[in-house]
């Protein structure tokens, strides 16, 4: 494979194809014979020729890429008809959760501009994103249920770079960006793959001092912060790499700084504001301010994006509910760096965070084996939507409370205590 000169191509292509190994060996564990589906914004394909010939390097099966494009969403915005926007590629998605349901490999290359629908009418972006939402769920629910090996990295996308460094002309953005990504991925040092087994070692021993300390609620606390967040009954927490229920270990998330669980759906009270933007479906929502009672969001407020936010939250029932609950600290690569990336899955690995939505299955004791009824008896909620955002900062204190009313703190100043 060729590339331009580094004037023309910003992005350094020993990193990238180190990346790409990274992708396939660490975040999939692609197996011999498994098939992989792959989502990606077109300016990505150097990334996805890379990882294409990772993957069948590894012996793939069959690799099926699928592309989005930024000018034609927006075209979509322009020209197409009211209705259009109730609608989704239901055939398409149909196809994933077959190959996903005859154990397929999912990968996903992030990059897009988070701010690409910015401008658009908010009904038709919360239409389209309900339509998508409600297509993808028999897929994404292959996903969330750990069915399968899946993995998510990233892309410097030119606009995504020029949101995150506005003051540089687009090559140097770009570069900066890329940066960015190789050193949070850990692909910008000699062995990658060494470095990523060492911290997931490290990940799953504060996976297991949590899990050893069986506490029933977190107690967030800090500027706007008072909430309290039961835990689902017969939780358990996770970190790095995961054995999916096909058996194969993989690390969903690169990069990844965090510890995670499954709150009770029924069971948060208090109020949280986020410490950081969240970039939704092309659309910036900021300064998030909601107020929890029995479990449910009662009310939200955001200084911007709030029409979003509350179509969002109408989504169903349980869109207003708690999937996820994630310890980050302060200290994490991510958060040191000092870049607000406007993309969740980096600023989310930045700052503890919460996920509106559905949960994951197998952040439960014995989750494989659990009925969709049994996850819902414990407290695991259900819904169309699984969104992460952040709440935490060094200004923000967590205890750990134990049935028994009892208190351990948990972290201090967002690092761990």
């Amino acid at each position: 494979m060729t590339f331009a000169s580094p004037n023309h191509h910003p992005v350094d292509p020993a990193k990238l194809e180190k990346l790409a190994e990274v992708a396939v060996k660490v975040g999939l564990q692609l197996q011999k014979g498994q098939d992989l589906v792959i989502t990606a914004p077109v300016v990505s394909m150097p990334l996805v020729r890379l990882i294409t010939r990772e993957a069948y390097k590894a012996g793939a099966g069959l690799v099926s890429t699928f592309y989005s494009d930024e000018e034609t969403t927006l075209a979509r915005y322009e020209y197409g008809h009211d209705d259009s926007f109730d609608r989704a590629a239901n055939w398409l998605y149909e196809g994933m959760a077959k190959a996903y349901a005859n154990n397929a490999a999912r990968l996903a290359i992030s990059g897009d501009n988070p701010m690409l629908l910015s401008g658009q009418d908010p009904a038709k972006v919360a239409r389209a994103n309900r339509a998508n939402s409600a297509a993808y769920k028999p897929a994404l629910e292959k996903i969330s249920n750990f069915d399968i090996n899946w993995n998510i990295v990233s892309y410097p996308n030119p606009s995504w770079a020029k949101l995150v460094f506005p003051d540089d002309p687009e090559a140097i953005a770009v570069a900066k960006l890329a940066k960015a990504i190789f050193a949070a991925s850990r692909v910008d040092v000699p062995d990658p793959i060494g470095a990523w087994a060492e911290h997931n070692a490290n990940l799953h021993k504060r996976s297991a001092w949590m899990n050893g300390q069986r506490f029933a609620a977190l107690h967030f606390q800090g500027p706007g912060t008072d909430v309290k967040i039961g835990l689902a009954d017969g939780h358990e927490w996770h970190g790095g790499a995961s054995v999916a229920k096909n058996g194969v270990t993989c690390n969903p998330n690169i990069p990844t700084e965090e510890v995670f669980t499954t709150p009770h759906a029924l069971r948060v009270e208090g109020h949280v504001s986020s410490t950081k933007p969240l970039s939704h479906q092309g659309t910036l929502i900021d300064n998030i301010r909601v107020r929890f009672e029995g479990g449910r969001i009662v009310e939200a407020k955001a200084s911007r994006g709030e029409e979003v936010l509350n179509k969002v939250l109408d989504t169903d029932e349980g869109a207003r509910r708690l999937g996820e609950v994630a310890l980050v600290p302060h200290s994490s690569p991510i958060s040191a760096s000092g870049i607000l990336f406007y993309n969740t899955l980096f600023d989310e690995n930045a700052s503890c965070h919460i996920a509106l939505g559905q949960c994951y299955s197998k952040c439960f004791i014995d989750g494989a084996t659990l009925s969709q009824e049994q996850i819902k008896a414990q407290g695991g909620n259900s819904s169309l939507i699984h969104i992460d955002w952040m709440i935490g900062s060094d200004k923000v204190d967590i205890d750990g409370i134990k049935l028994d009313g009892s208190r351990t703190p948990v972290m201090r100043g967002g690092e761990w205590a």
